[in-house]
């Protein structure tokens, strides 16, 4: 049975126990949306072989994922206010066990792309219709703030989780059977969702507007694809071109919100302070963790000479202390102000950020990992509990699918601007290096990548590629403990906006 609510209940209720079984189905897509995001990973080498992709076209299979995800987020946030938030889960869980089920069994790397687009788009339902679930399901404060960071614990546990299962798959299956391990959870969500999730859309809500809904997906699109662009092939023409049509766009989009009478995104909640502070703090967190984990990923194997299980093994501690604690969150709401946790949280992210521009060895750079994993934890709790909550309760679906776009946009900046970074750095360390006796152009790709430099070392004498080896890697840990000095500098960005405009804000925003 349906039931709209107009208006939330003057008096926060407890949560019953419908309410918290309901948030075991709501945390199940989310650890599959984010399983998806990785598992592929590691079943490229063996669809490659069978399905014997062009370069551009194994680039699509892994990248139209996350691009469709970002694009569709706005629209379906919007949808599900206006159609219901519990019907178009159940349409989006639908539509994502039916792709993943198809893409498991695809035959040609085309067919695979077109299911990774329309796993995309369903993808881009379950984030904004969970996480606005969550402020209709659990309206104490103290109750909501522990949802929301199972709901955020849901997610690490399927990055966490994805390598290993799909790893395990591969090994004694074939590669499409990562994709079948989203269809099981996505049945079971429509056998009970129906039964444990309230419906909810916003009372009065008008038609969407098409041309909205238009502009938002290609302006997102041009964004995000302009700036993976210029993480994967640097600042050039067509990452520059992608990113001023996407913002072009954002502003034609703005300007069209301002005269509708309905609009898509209500720009009032800009001016609400504690909206903007937050969703901004979010982004620029996520900017900076995401960036910082690039390059550890590139250090465990260029560095540390890690195999890729053994990188992913040293990269899993970080990801664990993130995970639990998310479960420590909600006890710390209970006793301290959002603000003065969300301080603390990004002091010790800060600490963590120092140590790692210091760290000496593998083991310190990955303690000091955990520690501003840690710290971030609450950050994102809480960040998200406000930007949702200070939103009113008809525009949560929006509210909800716009803290998603900046945490996907946050990354995709941390992996270009981080990344770019650091690949001055590394270039600018290498440009006058040269071995005695050695042709000049011999090392060029080495003045490159760190990996240009490994491949070259395979060409040297030993002592030689001793040499270039040394140099090179000293020029990537430069570029490292560079990005880790700028995160220390954006965690006291952070500290002073929080302090300056979330000083009296509540973990769930309030309305």
């Amino acid at each position: 049975m349906t039931t709209t609510l107009s208006t939330p209940v003057p008096v926060a209720t407890k949560a019953t126990r419908r309410e918290w079984l309901g948030l075991i189905a709501i945390a199940l897509p989310c650890m599959i949306y984010s399983m998806d995001l990785t598992v592929l990973n590691l079943a490229v080498p063996t669809l490659t072989r069978e399905l014997k992709p062009s370069a551009s076209q194994l680039l699509w299979i892994i990248d139209i994922y996350g691009f469709m995800v970002a694009a569709f987020l706005m629209t379906m946030g919007t949808l599900g206010d206006r159609i219901g938030r519990r019907k178009l889960l159940m349409v989006g869980a639908a539509f994502f066990g039916l792709a993943s089920t198809v893409a498991a069994f695809s035959t040609s790397a085309e067919m695979l792309i077109v299911m990774r687009a329309v796993l995309g788009i369903a993808g881009a339902t379950l984030a904004p219709s969970t996480l606005s679930l969550i402020t209709v399901m659990f309206e104490d404060e103290k109750e909501r703030t522990f949802a929301i960071s199972m709901w955020i614990a849901s997610f690490s546990v399927g990055a966490i989780i994805g390598p290993i299962v799909g790893g395990v798959l591969i090994e004694y299956a074939w590669w499409g059977a990562v994709f079948l391990i989203a269809v099981p959870p996505m049945v079971l969500l429509l056998a009970i969702g129906p039964i444990l999730l309230p419906e909810y859309k916003a009372p009065n809500a008008g038609r969407i507007d098409l041309a909205s809904a238009l502009l938002s997906l290609s302006a997102v699109l041009g964004l995000i694809y302009g700036v993976k662009r210029w993480a994967e092939a640097g600042l050039g023409l067509e990452a520059l071109a992608a990113m001023a049509t996407g913002l072009a766009l954002v502003l034609v989009f703005i300007r069209r919100q301002a005269r509708l009478p309905d609009p898509m995104v209500d720009l009032a909640m800009f001016r609400i302070p504690a909206f903007s502070a937050a969703l901004a703090i979010n982004l620029a967190g996520i900017l900076f963790m995401f960036g910082s984990f690039i390059f550890l990923a590139q250090y465990f194997q260029l560095v540390a000479g890690l195999s890729p299980l053994q990188a992913g093994l040293w990269s899993l501690p970080s990801a664990i202390a993130f995970t639990a604690a998310s479960f420590v969150t909600p006890a710390l709401v209970g006793r301290y102000r959002p603000a003065t946790l969300m301080v603390g949280g990004m002091a010790l992210s800060a600490a963590g950020f120092v140590w790692l521009a210091l760290a000496p060895s593998l083991i310190q750079i990955v303690a000091a990992s955990v520690v501003f994993s840690i710290g971030f934890t609450p950050v994102i709790t809480l960040t998200t509990g406000i930007v949702v909550g200070s939103a009113p309760p008809e525009r949560t679906g929006t509210a909800s699918a716009m803290s998603e776009t900046g945490a996907e946009l946050g990354g995709a900046l941390g992996v270009a601007v981080l990344g770019s970074l650091g690949a001055a750095l590394y270039r600018a360390g290498m440009a006058d290096f040269a071995l005695p006796g050695v042709d000049a152009a011999a090392p060029e790709p080495a003045r490159a990548t760190l990996g240009g430099a490994l491949a070259a070392a395979a060409n040297l004498t030993a002592e030689q590629a001793a040499a270039l080896l040394a140099q090179a890697r000293e020029a990537f840990m430069t570029g490292f403990r560079a990005v880790a000095a700028l995160s220390v500098l954006g965690m006291v960005f952070c500290i002073a906006v929080t302090l300056a405009v979330l000083r009296d804000a509540k973990a769930g925003g309030g309305h």
